[in-house]
């Protein structure tokens, strides 16, 4: 007797108030394979509703959920299915749950419990192939619940065996990876580069001119302009595990780049699962990068190798710093050329952010970044240069390009740029190789098919007019390229005349208009990257049309004395020389050549010094003496002044006007300082010669003062 015939005959949970609710099936399988495979476990769980219908249950009350087929059941998101059976549930729709065993459910406790709470709570009745449960029933749902605390650890123990025996297999080496494109495994598991001599040149390549290069985006660049296409094995879709050559693109040359396999490492673990980050509902979230000491296993020499080891791991260290350096760096135009005065116009960046750096001519002429103004609605600009200084040192490095001295270095650039030539035409003539194959291979094909199938012979002739297209176009291309060939050599003529124009052009620049220089300025130079590490510091890196770059620095002027690199150092100078007795001129000459400098020049002005000081409190000699009224038992001019009762400019004149004699005037060689003996007479005379001058100009106000 079956299951159905037991309820049938002995069902007192079955009450009729479950009769008129649902009776819901809930059909799942765990992935896409077993749906495809596996169909007698669809059979099975569909034939459920007959044993609904033996119970009770009218067909038109019978309701089937089999929208989570090949999904998951170890958690809840992201199954449609089972959040349709648990809302009909909490709304008091369903009366009964039919699922062939529990698991097919739900293999996680929480989401198990979940559904038994709200069970309970509406009176639903459980079934599988065991039996009937009332989730309100103690024994019930103990039984269900060790049925779910079951089938959780089974779902565990499937994992861990699984995870074992590929780990197991990662250990002695037996483990099957799957292979990047340019490897091929023979029929005994030996892994031998693929023997179609395109894709490995083409391999090759992206690693040789990745080393030359420096950047992925530069890789692009040249895969794109030279019409290079790269070999991709297809990991699904119609055309799976065959080799499709298609555009250059970051992803596909980044792949390459961090694949140890081209290294000849067999490789596990580079990616793992964070739990922390996995995302409800996505499996396949939550993977991220580990850094190569904790990749579970790493093994060398397995493979061929393209490239060794070392070089890989450049390879990775410099896209690192590649994509710190300029993460969300914009490709802009330099613009037209306009007649401003900022000579680098349109071609200066900003180091700080990567935008471009606009001209500003406001009072003196600026290059000012707002880049992440815009970005961040920041009210502070990125970057403020003053263009003078920036071209002064633009236009230096571009008169020592164009010399004399720099044509042995073009002319092993055209020497490496003939060799790339090379191997650019190998890739050309293997590339038409190609096509002339696939051309001919439909021929044949279009050739041996029956003239009667009309159908078939109409698809491949379709497929030969298509190759042959194609073949005309690599054609075409292979002889454009083949038109524009390199220089060998520099010729003599065009020696003399770069050599002329470096010996001359210095001379005729103040001479040409700024729109002139700016031809001249972007004939070689393509950008200039700014940064500002400091207020009174520029760093600049010129980059030429080459692909080469130069480093430079200078200073700029700034408002703030506090603000110039090493001034508390600079102060600490001061009071030292100061102490020494030493004069601003002579301190500011020595601090110039302890490589100090002012804010508005490259040399320790004088000016500088004096406000160090007086603000400091240090004074000179010169400056203590004058500001007293007596010095060494002498008056000073501020002395005398106050013992004759006049201003210190009356005693200045009577000194140049000779009023008072040689004899009595002492002038101290160091400072320059007048003093005067401390003699009653010489004080009565000028008291005297005041009261006459006030009586002879009485009418005359400017003397009022006397």
């Amino acid at each position: 007797m079956t299951n159905s015939q037991i309820d049938s005959l002995f069902h007192p949970k079955i009450l009729p108030e479950h009769l008129e609710r649902l009776a819901i099936i809930y059909v799942r399988q765990s992935s896409p394979k077993q749906v495809i495979h596996n169909k007698e476990s669809q059979e099975i769980q569909y034939q459920l509703q007959h044993r609904a219908h033996a119970l009770g249950w009218s067909v038109e009350r019978i309701r089937i959920i089999d929208t989570d087929l090949g999904r998951s059941g170890s958690e809840a998101t992201g199954r449609t299915g089972f959040q349709e059976l648990v809302l009909e549930v909490s709304l008091g729709h369903a009366g009964i749950i039919f699922g062939y065993e529990v698991s097919r459910l739900a293999r996680n406790n929480q989401d198990w419990y979940h559904l038994l709470d709200l069970a309970a709570v509406f009176g639903t009745l459980i079934a599988d192939n065991d039996g009937v449960y009332d989730p309100r029933l103690y024994n019930d749902r103990l039984l269900l619940g060790l049925k779910g605390t079951m089938s959780e650890a089974e779902l565990h123990l499937i994992r861990q065996r699984l995870e074992a025996g590929r780990l197991n297999q990662v250990k002695h080496g037996t483990y099957r990876q799957k292979l990047p494109t340019g490897y091929v495994r023979l029929p005994d598991g030996k892994v031998e580069k693929d023997p179609d001599n395109q894709i490995r040149h083409t391999i090759e390549l992206v690693f040789s001119k990745f080393q030359e290069l420096g950047t992925i985006a530069k890789l692009i660049r040249y895969f794109r302009h030279n019409q290079i296409l790269l070999p991709r094995r297809q990991a699904f879709g119609p055309n799976v595990n065959q080799v499709v050559w298609k555009t250059a693109n970051e992803y596909a040359l980044s792949d390459i780049l961090d694949n140890p396999a081209y290294a000849g490492v067999f490789a596990y673990g580079r990616r793992q699962v964070d739990l922390r980050l996995r995302k409800p509902g996505r499996p396949a979230t939550g993977l991220r990068r580990k850094p190569i000491e904790e990749w579970l296993q790493c093994q060398q020499d397995v493979y061929p190798s393209y490239i060794s080891w070392e070089q890989y791991l450049a390879n990775r260290e410099r896209i690192e710093q590649n994509a710190l350096s300029f993460m969300e760096k914009r490709n802009k135009a330099q613009g037209i050329v306009r007649g401003g005065a900022g000579l680098l116009q349109g071609m200066v960046v900003c180091g700080h952010c990567g935008h471009h750096m606009r001209t500003i001519y406001k009072h003196i002429p600026h290059y000012v970044c707002h880049g992440i103004s815009r970005t961040i609605a920041a009210p502070n600009t990125c970057c403020s240069v003053r263009a003078i200084i920036v071209d002064e040192v633009v236009t230096k490095a571009f008169f020592e390009a164009i010399s004399s001295a720099q044509l042995d270095a073009l002319d092993a650039i055209l020497a490496a740029q003939q060799q790339e030539r090379i191997l650019l035409d190998r890739q050309w003539q293997e590339r038409l190789k190609r096509v002339q194959y696939e051309a001919h291979l439909a021929q044949r094909q279009y050739d041996a098919v029956d003239p009667a199938n009309r159908l078939v012979a109409g698809e491949l002739e379709r497929r030969w007019e298509t190759r042959l297209e194609q073949l005309h176009q690599v054609e075409e291309e292979y002889h454009h390229f083949q038109q524009t060939p390199l220089p060998e050599k520099i010729p003599v003529s065009l020696r003399e005349t770069f050599r002329n124009i470096s010996s001359h052009l210095p001379d005729l620049w103040e001479k040409l208009s700024n729109i002139q220089k700016k031809e001249l300025l972007r004939s070689i130079i393509r950008s200039i990257i700014i940064k500002r590490p400091l207020p009174d510091r520029i760093e600049m890196r010129i980059v030429w049309i080459s692909g080469f770059y130069t480093d430079h620095a200078c200073l700029t002027p700034i408002l703030g004395e506090r603000q110039v690199t090493g001034y508390d150092q600079m102060v600490i100078r001061v009071r030292e020389l100061c102490g020494l007795g030493w004069n601003d001129r002579r301190i500011a000459e020595q601090l110039t050549q302890e490589g100090f400098h002012s804010a508005r020049s490259p040399q320790v002005t004088t000016r500088c010094v004096q406000k160090i000081r007086l603000k400091r409190g240090c004074y000179l000699q010169f400056e203590l003496m004058r500001g007293s009224n007596e010095w060494n038992d002498y008056w000073t001019v501020n002395g005398l002044a106050a013992e004759v009762g006049v201003k210190e400019s009356v005693i200045y004149g009577f000194i140049y006007g000779r009023a008072i004699p040689t004899e009595l005037i002492f002038h101290e060689p160091n400072t320059g300082i007048y003093l005067f003996p401390k003699n009653q007479n010489l004080v009565e005379m000028l008291k005297l010669r005041v009261e006459s001058n006030r009586k002879r100009h009485k009418n005359n106000p400017q003397l009022q003062n006397y």
